[in-house]
């Protein structure tokens, strides 16, 4: 397996506290080119994140070997640029709408195939486990991307905990349904709640991450608070935020979007740049504040790590 090194950056190499906790207005543009350009330019994109609910610090963050070295997205990219249908559509509306939602206290559900179902509240979730700093490249379908610094727990680690029986082939995850405090829920455009899946093995990889925060605090609604998926492998739509149920099961779960467009949304959603979305090129992407696309690698990347799960798969026909 190819590790690459974590780079020595200190917070203050990254983003200054003053500016990524500040609660600024920033221009409102649209998607494409044009707030690439104003990016490149050095001007603000998105909306301010609004009301907030209070950010907690989260201390004792060990770094780790998974991280990669590229250059990080500012907080402002990765706080008011979001695919978060919940909230609405737009890339500017979950920063704008979801002001409201609540996530304290927080419970995830845990059933299905395992020897330790229960109602985990998040704290227990989590308590037992050393947090890390995990700098992820993040690859939307929509041929755009980010460098985040997340900060979780390997989900491995987490299932393991619970103990999965020997049927289970497959994990579930719901997102929280509150269409009172998430307006976007309000709408068809998805069946909700939001429900995703991975196979076990692709749930157990080092890489995945159970992300409960990033830039050293606790995650922003806008971001999935309090606690969401990481695959960085995957397209981001399979990285399913503000989670409230894992299930372990052993039939492949129907998810979110491959009921809504299954000739546009497979299960497995790898980053493949040889396999376009039926509507635009998946083989080049605009990382968010450049200007000039770049070619997408295979797996986003992460090819060297997760490449050998895949092993004989035709990766056309499982998209």
């Amino acid at each position: 397996m190819l590790i690459r090194n974590a780079p020595d950056l200190r917070w203050s190499e990254i983003t200054p506290e003053r500016l990524y906790a500040s609660r600024r207005e920033f221009i409102r543009t649209s998607s494409g080119a044009v707030l690439g350009a104003l990016a490149a330019g050095g001007i603000a994109t998105g909306l301010s994140a609004g009301p907030a609910p209070d950010q907690d610090p989260l201390l004792n963050v060990k770094k780790s070997p998974f991280s990669t070295d590229e250059k990080l997205n500012g907080f402002d990219d990765i706080t008011t640029y979001n695919n978060f249908y919940e909230f609405g559509t737009d890339k500017s509306d979950p920063a704008q709408y979801s002001g409201r939602f609540k996530p304290k206290p927080w419970t995830v559900k845990v059933d299905g195939l395992v020897g330790k179902p229960g109602d985990y509240a998040l704290e227990d979730l989590i308590k037992t486990q050393a947090l890390e700093e995990r700098i992820y490249r993040l690859r939307c379908v929509e041929a755009w991307s980010m460098v985040i610094p997340w900060i979780g727990i390997p989900l491995g680690d987490v299932l393991k905990r619970f103990e999965p029986a020997s049927k289970a082939k497959y994990v579930e995850f719901t997102t929280v349904y509150r269409p009172s405090e998430m307006p976007g829920q309000r709408r068809p455009v998805l069946e909700w709640p939001y429900i995703e899946g991975l196979r076990l093995d692709e749930a157990r990889h080092p890489l995945t991450l159970l992300a409960v925060g990033l830039y050293g605090k606790t995650l922003l609604n806008q971001n999935g608070a309090p606690i969401r998926l990481v695959v960085p492998w995957k397209y981001g739509f399979k990285s399913i935020k503000s989670i409230v149920h894992i299930r372990l099961v052993e039939k492949r779960p129907p998810t979110s979007w491959e009921l809504s467009a299954p000739q546009e949304y497979g299960f497995y959603s790898n980053v493949n740049p040889q396999v376009d979305h039926p509507r635009w090129t998946q083989a080049r992407e605009r990382r968010i504040g450049e200007f000039f696309r770049r070619k997408t690698l295979m797996f986003n990347g992460y090819a060297d790590q997760v490449g050998s799960m895949y092993a004989g798969m035709d990766l056309k026909k499982n998209y």
